[in-house]
């Protein structure tokens, strides 16, 4: 194929399958045309935190973001994609503006999702995804004042570290029994909600979300948790996890998957030859991706096939996660949950202490599948290139070394 490619949407995944297809491209087969919703060029939205600390939003850009000098290369900000139009081949943007395609790949992303709670959409209330969010929470920040975040996966933590360091008493909110339960064990879990207690921030596991409650003057005043408790707060920040923008997909007769997200074949593409999708707006036979490195391993995959190498798929990802939130460094890698049939697992902890690990085995107990660190994550590279390898040592002996 070649002629003219349109990405939508330039968040970090379509940045990096554009960086990729021009790195590739050494014909200049493809002219491309990225059109982008926000009104900036692509920047590192894991380093939101950061900008919320007071970072200059410049230090978030991507490197090449502006593709300035790049004469192949059409970046369109604020241009919102709003009808696919398959028997003409083209795109509409919001503005009436409409971009003919030879091939498409949707890189759309994620939307955050809030809990349709009585008193959602108050003044007060906000959610944790943009530069503009950011900017908007920022401007209502009371140092002093009750902060509530709801959601206690990465996105929440990293808010609630935000909000913590801008002087705001927070508060977490999470429904499951325990923090980060897509990432941590129980164990990992409580290990991190100890110490994030130690630094001030006050965690509610096991807590489901009531309502939002105003304020004589209609804006947040509090919330109400499912047992009744209330927690006083101006400042409500929703991180309860995302779900796929897929909103293009029914008028372009585009097949979705049963939790959302654009159905993909392992080569990421849609039952429509000229149309892939990649990153968390892709279900990939059916299963979503929320981390960006997938994401990224899927823009290669369709990059190569742009670029001719026909037969490049994605073969998946290993979901490893290291992190340092509030301070506080985690980890998992491979089955964390030991869901492996036969997985052994082998745990060092204290009691109420303030370091965890354990090892996931199978069911020899002699090859490691997996693994989770809370409070301590120097081990976490050396185990990691272990995973699906014969242990070296006794698995006391590497959690003891770790």
């Amino acid at each position: 194929m070649s002629g003219v490619l349109v990405v939508v949407g330039h968040g970090m995944t379509g940045h990096r399958l554009v960086r990729e297809v021009r790195d590739r491209d050494r014909e200049g087969a493809w002219r491309v045309v990225v059109l982008a919703e926000e009104p900036v060029a692509a920047y590192d939205r894991i380093a939101l935190s950061a900008h919320a600390r007071g970072a200059p939003a410049g230090r978030l850009a991507l490197p090449g973001a502006d593709f300035a000098g790049d004469e192949r290369v059409e970046l369109r900000l604020s241009a919102p994609v709003v009808r696919i139009d398959r028997a003409a081949a083209t795109v509409r943007c919001a503005d009436g503006t409409e971009v003919g395609y030879d091939a498409l790949v949707l890189a759309t992303g994620s939307r955050p999702f809030v809990p349709p709670v009585p008193g959602h959409d108050l003044p007060g209330c906000h959610v944790y995804r943009t530069l503009e969010d950011v900017a908007a929470i920022r401007a209502a920040v009371r140092p002093g004042r009750g902060a509530v975040v709801v959601g206690g996966g990465l996105l929440g933590l990293e808010a609630a570290g935000a909000l913590d360091a801008l002087g705001m008493r927070t508060h977490v909110v999470e429904a499951a029994p325990w923090l980060m339960p897509l990432q941590m064990d129980e164990g990992g879990g409580a290990v991190l909600g100890r110490l994030l207690a130690r630094r001030g921030v006050r965690v509610h596991c096991g807590a489901g979300l009531r309502s939002v409650d105003a304020g004589a003057d209609g804006s947040v005043r509090s919330v109400t948790l499912a047992d009744g408790s209330v927690l006083g707060t101006g400042l409500v920040v929703f991180a309860a996890g995302v779900r796929p923008r897929d909103e293009l997909a029914a008028g372009a007769g585009l097949a979705t998957g049963g939790r959302g997200g654009f159905l993909v074949d392992a080569r990421c593409r849609t039952a429509d030859a000229r149309i892939w999708a990649v990153g968390e707006c892709a279900a990939v036979e059916g299963r979503c991706y929320g981390l960006v490195t997938p994401g990224y391993r899927m823009a290669e995959a369709v990059a190569r096939q742009l670029t001719g190498e026909r037969d490049a798929g994605f073969a998946g990802a290993e979901l490893s996660t290291r992190l340092k939130l509030v301070g506080i460094e985690v980890a998992s890698f491979g089955d964390a949950h030991a869901r492996t049939e036969g997985a052994v697992e082998f745990v060092r902890a204290d009691l109420g202490g303030d370091r965890y690990a354990k090892l996931v085995l199978d069911s020899s107990a002699t090859t490691l599948v997996g693994g989770v660190l809370a409070g301590d994550t120097a081990a976490y590279a050396a185990l990691r290139s272990l995973l699906g390898r014969r242990l070296p040592a006794a698995p006391d002996e590497l959690l003891t070394a770790a």
